[in-house]
């Protein structure tokens, strides 16, 4: 039997049912409810408006990345404190200078892509639950990240503010960001032969290792998108400001264990 002919069909919802312009049009009719019940209209104005999708872009990058893992049947618990190593380690690596800034996010997204690696690894070759495998390696980078970057000592240059600050016309480079990494997120698990196979064994993996699917790569590559997510969202959090602290830390901790939260609460619904 072929490959194409084992695969299962994808589900009726990634077919194109109404479910998804369902719930966004939903969270739109809350947002207006809302505004209008507090009498915070001016949130329905271009500036509120573009305020709220502002603070939307670093919950939203690491959440296109975790959908990937949910979609395989996994998780992963270490995105939080992949999101500070990320932001720490990119202001340490700049030190206010802008020749170091692809430097610094080149070695950012390879460490991203390597823990990725590792946690697929764990869980596709060990067999170790998606659960405690992440959190695990979570840990592990919390005691890195606390070894090694006792005062927190770095910055990022001017150039490298443009991230969180530039903006074409109205629209802020983040946010433009956030909508071209959806899009491309969607196309991937749409219109790609990697997508299906993530439907295939986050549905079946048994069924997908039979139908000749390489599960352990279908499983180590969603965890390394999700980890490149957590990656770039570290960047985009370390952009805003040219200094970096203990306060900030725990204000990017804080979007990581959201994710994970709402990781958990989906993960638990499919179940």
């Amino acid at each position: 039997m072929s490959e194409s002919q084992a695969l299962v069909p994808a589900p009726a919802w990634r077919r194109g049912s109404a479910a998804p312009p369902l719930l966004l049009a939903g969270s739109i009719l809350l947002y207006v409810g809302v505004a209008f019940w507090t009498g915070q209209t001016k949130m329905l104005e271009t500036d509120g408006v573009i305020g709220l999708l502002e603070r939307m872009v670093a919950l939203g990058i690491v959440a296109l990345g975790q959908t990937f893992a949910i979609i395989a049947g996994s998780i992963d618990l270490s995105v939080a404190n992949m999101i500070s190593v990320a932001a720490v380690l990119a202001s340490f690596i700049m030190q206010g200078r802008a020749d170091m800034m692809l430097a610094a996010v080149l070695v950012v997204l390879a460490v991203s892509a390597l823990v990725g690696v590792v946690n697929g690894a764990i869980i596709s070759r060990l067999k170790v639950n998606p659960f405690i495998a992440t959190l695990g390696v979570g840990l592990i980078l919390q005691g890195l990240l606390s070894a090694s970057f006792t005062d927190f000592a770095g910055s990022v240059p001017r150039e490298f503010q443009a991230v969180a600050y530039g903006s074409f016309g109205v629209v802020p480079y983040s946010v433009a960001a956030l909508f071209v990494l959806a899009a491309l997120a969607s196309f991937v698990l749409w219109a790609t032969r990697f997508g299906a196979h993530l439907y295939a064994v986050g549905g079946n993996a048994e069924g997908a290792r039979l139908a000749g699917i390489r599960t352990d790569l279908v499983t180590t590559g969603a965890h390394v998108v999700c980890s490149l997510s957590a990656g770039v969202t570290g960047l985009y959090l370390a952009s805003p400001t040219s200094g970096f602290g203990e306060t900030k830390l725990f204000c990017i901790r804080r979007i990581g264990v959201l994710v994970v939260t709402m990781a958990v609460a989906s993960t638990s619904a499919r179940a």
